[in-house]
């Protein structure tokens, strides 16, 4: 098959949606939360890996690195405030993104109320991983 055909054949995939592609783990204690949300960030176009549980979170960043951690309101709190330090121990230019309304732990980069929409939410992900200006 010609190159050109080849190319075709491939989905369209805007360039700025390839360009805004942030590699996620995202986590939660309830499995119909975890599945609900990750459709939607990988709408978004994001590249999500789920870890169901504290255990789970630890063992695939044992495995990989990421550009973003999201810790979701169905964890504990134990779990919300212990993950940030294992994340950033295990990987330390990780962002974490805490999805609980709260007071604000130093080793977390962001809170946000997990009530607010799917939109809000992956608005702030994209806003807390853009570069800082100088």
């Amino acid at each position: 098959m010609p190159a050109t055909a080849q190319k075709s054949a491939q989905p369209s995939v805007p360039q700025s949606a390839r360009q805004s592609t942030i590699k996620i783990l995202y986590s939660e204690s309830d499995e119909a939360t975890l599945t609900a949300q990750v459709a939607e960030m990988r709408k978004a176009g994001h590249c999500v890996t789920t870890a169901l549980n504290r255990q789970a979170v630890q063992e695939e960043l044992r495995r990989d690195a990421f550009d973003l951690v999201i810790l979701g309101a169905t964890l504990s709190r134990d779990d919300r405030h212990h993950l940030p330090y294992m994340v950033k121990k295990a990987h330390e230019g990780t962002k974490v993104l805490v999805m609980h309304a709260g007071t604000h732990h130093h080793e977390v980069d962001a809170a946000i109320d997990s009530n607010l929409s799917m939109q809000l939410i992956l608005e702030r992900i994209a806003a807390l991983l853009q570069p800082v200006e100088v």
